[in-house]
């Protein structure tokens, strides 16, 4: 089990931290397995699904079933090397099916439940996938999709009565099996494939992202340190279980700081007061979401849940605006750590509980990771100036970092050259070391000879009442190169009106240099998202530029 260090600021944490990686990691044998036989009635999740119904599991819940479902997969042709897609919302069966195929070596591929029937097509024939393990409701898109499948050779069905031709049905699946699934000789481990993420990039197709299994190490410094969990503590991370977000925190980095993950399968329209009331009911201790969740439950009555065992909050995946931090410290007491990371990477930048927050800032190089901002000629930028983000890895790898976009050497290279992993976000650092997130670095607004990063914008017309969500993008204009435009959705009781966009771009003049105000405000009932959530600027910026022809 891991020791953890209590480093009391980040120069020591930078100093003292390091990992040593057992030979040939494997996860579900090295962490589960072995939590599992040495107790194996320890806590290891409280699973809520959206009828209230509530659960709760042990690892030795998890070592057993996962076993069962490694020996039916393998008798079944599945087996070291072939792809699994699964589909499976935020089930308990996720994490089973997830610790099954790290046992028999089988490469997992989350999936969202977004994906629609062409999707599914696509990415099956480019992974090469042998089998998908489906949540019932997915069941209709597999299906339209099968014609287009002939490699597929198992499909699993997750719930439900009924089931549908050529089908196992999963319970039945597995109901026999042993067990116990000793590790192998062969057993895949440390530099072998463990998993695909399909990026949800704001441009152009998705990437396979491959990572390796050492890849959940990575996840140490996301679990124990950024999220700061020790052993019974109830963490709760929003993510979809298709999302790389849901391996940051609903698996690898919570369960080896034997923290009991909560698992909240709400499904349909997000409720802030139904997550409110799971939080207070079920006693979390750790908490991290999106700012647009942070930015929903601070406008409802907070009086009115009570939040007393949570301590710690983190953040990820945009940029935090002051008004949400000071509201969220305020109404609960806590302060928002955000982090950074990529779907290609682990936690790169982040505050810890070491540090003092700074708002909007992202914070520092995470131990192990050698962050540099890179200028356009490969220079590194100093302190106030913005540059690329970019890992140095000259002497190495750090753990969690991607082995490389699968099939698509040219794309790799593009990303692995001169010896640094480049990201392709802007940032630039001040002079206390903290990092301040600028955005992609095709999102990036050249007006009348400045540079205005969207998140900037953004964070500022947040911070009004009427605004729930924004996107910044540039538009052609003939005096300045660019204009900047703002996308926005009202909170409910606002309307459009020249009025309220006055008001919105004399607020962000407030908030920002004058020359950052929006000079166009569009108002949408949604933004054009990934299915991870991410804005699609580029789709935002095509639109217009459909306009103007």
């Amino acid at each position: 089990m891991l020791t953890k260090l209590r480093p009391e600021s980040y120069e020591e944490f930078i100093a003292t931290f390091h990992i040593e990686a057992p030979e040939h990691f494997n996860f579900a044998f090295d962490v589960i397995d072995a939590r599992a036989l040495a107790n194996p009635q320890e806590p290891a999740m409280i699973h809520l699904d959206d009828k209230g119904v509530r659960r709760e599991f042990d690892y030795g819940f998890f070592a057993t079933q996962s076993s069962r479902l490694a020996h039916s997969l393998q008798k079944k042709g599945i087996g070291k090397g072939d792809t699994v897609m699964l589909i499976l919302y935020r089930r308990m069966e996720f994490w089973v099916a997830m610790l099954a195929l790290h046992k028999l070596g089988a490469i997992a591929i989350p999936s969202p439940s977004l994906l629609t029937a062409h999707d599914i097509t696509e990415r099956v024939a480019v992974a090469d996938v042998r089998c998908l393990i489906v949540e019932e409701g997915i069941v209709p898109t597999v299906e339209a999709a099968r014609k287009n499948c002939p490699d597929l050779r198992l499909l699993v069905q997750v719930g439900g009565d009924t089931v549908s031709p050529g089908w196992e049905a999963y319970e039945s699946f597995i109901a026999h099996a042993p067990d116990s699934f000793p590790r192998p000789k062969d057993a895949a481990g440390g530099d072998d494939p463990l998993l695909i993420f399909f990026s949800s990039g704001t441009t152009g197709l998705p990437k396979m992202v491959e990572h390796t299994h050492t890849y959940a190490l990575g996840h140490i410094l996301t679990g124990l340190y950024w999220h700061d969990l020790e052993p019974g503590d109830i963490h709760l991370t929003v993510a979809d279980t298709g999302w790389g977000k849901a391996a940051w925190g609903k698996l690898y980095g919570q369960w080896m700081a034997g923290a009991i993950v909560f698992v909240y399968d709400f499904r349909g329209k997000f409720s802030p007061k139904n997550l409110l009331q799971a939080v207070a009911d079920n006693k979390v201790t750790s908490f991290c979401a999106p700012p647009t969740v942070y930015r929903f439950l601070i406008r409802e009555d907070l009086t009115k849940f009570d939040l007393s065992a949570l301590r710690h909050c983190t953040t990820a995946g945009e940029l935090l605006n002051y008004s949400v931090f000071q509201a969220w410290e305020e109404l609960v007491g806590l302060p928002i750590y955000e982090g950074y990371g990529q779907t290609e990477t682990a936690l790169q930048i982040a505050t810890f509980p070491c540090m003092k927050p700074k708002p909007g800032s992202i914070g520092k190089p995470v131990p192990g990771w050698d962050i540099v901002l890179l200028d356009a000629e490969g220079t590194p930028c100093p302190a106030g100036v913005e540059g690329e983000i970019c890992i140095n890895i000259k002497n190495g790898k750090p753990y969690g970092l991607m082995a490389s976009y699968l099939k698509e050497p040219e794309k790799t290279a593009d990303a692995c050259y001169n010896g640094y992993f480049h990201t392709g976000d802007k940032a630039w650092m001040d002079e206390d070391g903290y990092y301040w997130f600028m955005g992609r670095v095709d999102d990036l607004i050249k007006s009348s000879g400045y540079r205005v990063g969207p998140f900037e914008v953004e964070s500022a017309l947040v911070a009004h009442d009427a605004v729930v969500e924004a996107a910044v993008t540039g538009v052609p204009d003939p005096l300045r190169g660019q204009a900047v435009k703002a996308t926005i959705v009202l909170g409910p009781g606002y309307e459009a009106s020249d009025e309220l966009t006055k008001e919105l771009q004399n607020h962000v003049k407030k908030l920002t240099a004058p020359y950052k105000y929006p000079r166009v405000i569009e108002y949408v009932t949604d933004l054009p998202k990934t299915i991870s959530g991410k804005i699609k600027r580029a789709e935002i910026r095509a639109r217009d530029m459909a306009k103007m022809k």
